[in-house]
């Protein structure tokens, strides 16, 4: 057991995509940030198990982030360990962050020469559909073009757009949302609520593939250049498998926002893990993306089992 607080940066799904069905994809990791140092990653492969206690307060300031080409960014850690005072950022980490700036590039706001790399490399257009059965449209940047959609927990997502760059793709991304009526975000709350009690995986799918049909009939009538329409299918990670499924699970009984919290994971969808409590059979969803700009401590910890099972069933 280590007394070394770390702040929690959240779930990231780097590494190579799932090439087909029943593949594993990326390599799911809990990004850590010592107090001084490189950051830690802590494997969250099905079968791993995860331990910690959970300091109690306020959110911290996770730093900025700046953009130097297509694949190359730096970490900047907030220089006051402040408090976060806008989502997981202090308002001054938030108006260095380079990437606050990409939602205007489309409408003509200036970039720095970094970011203005990154946004001209070629951009993919998607629609995914989560466990509840709510679809988005989005935008991926071609190198992360599976993984981004890992990292949101899609049950099924299909691509319908190839776009020369950013700027294209994120007009595109608008023109989808104002026309066809899909949001540009589902909430994390929601999709955690979703998978306690997922649709059938085949009616997600039906229900994302008519939605992507109708985004690439909306998108062959429009007059906008720099884009071709695309029909592919993104792959969900095999280990995503056991949180898609009908599988008898439960909300996880305790917050994230303080005390001592360990299980195994048995699966993993985006930052929802389905995990294993010692002492009961039961499955619970646990939203690891809650902990995000909050401070643990890792150590050999397990988290209570409600006292009353049968008030779960």
């Amino acid at each position: 057991m280590t007394d070394t607080r770390y702040l929690v940066h959240g779930v990231f799904w780097d590494g190579e995509p799932a090439s087909q069905q029943e593949h594993d994809g990326g390599r799911p990791v809990l990004r850590l940030q010592p107090p001084n140092g490189a950051f830690r990653e802590v494997s969250l492969h099905p079968g791993a198990r995860l331990g910690f206690h959970v300091a109690a307060g306020a959110r911290f300031c996770l730093g900025h982030y700046k953009v130097h080409s297509a694949s190359r960014r730096d970490h900047v850690p907030c220089p006051a360990s402040a408090p976060a005072a806008r989502g997981k950022q202090c308002e001054r980490c938030f108006v260095l962050d380079d990437s606050r700036l990409i939602h205007d590039f489309h409408r003509g706001g200036r970039v720095p020469a970094g970011l203005r790399t990154y946004l001209m490399q070629q951009h993919w257009l998607y629609v995914a559909t989560f466990a509840s059965g709510a679809s988005k449209v989005g935008t991926a940047s071609h190198l992360r073009k599976w993984n981004r959609l890992a990292e949101q927990g899609a049950v099924a997502a299909r691509y319908v757009a190839r776009a020369q760059d950013g700027r294209v793709v994120r007009i595109l991304e608008d023109l989808v949302s104002a026309e066809a009526g899909l949001t540009q975000q589902v909430r994390s709350a929601a999709k955690e609520e979703a998978l306690v009690q997922p649709l059938p995986v085949p009616r997600v799918d039906a229900i994302n593939a008519r939605h992507a049909a109708a985004v690439r009939t909306l998108l062959a009538g429009v007059a906008v250049e720099g884009f071709s329409i695309a029909e592919e299918q993104w792959v969900r990670p095999a280990q995503a498998a056991g949180l898609c499924a009908s599988t008898a699970r439960h909300a996880y009984p305790h917050a994230l926002d303080d005390g001592r919290h360990g299980f195994g994971i048995a699966a993993l969808s985006g930052t929802n893990a389905l995990a294993r409590l010692d002492g009961t059979d039961a499955a619970f969803v646990v939203n690891l993306g809650r902990l995000a700009a909050r401070t643990i401590v890792l150590g050999d910890f397990a988290s209570d089992v409600p006292a009353v099972q049968e008030s779960l069933f």
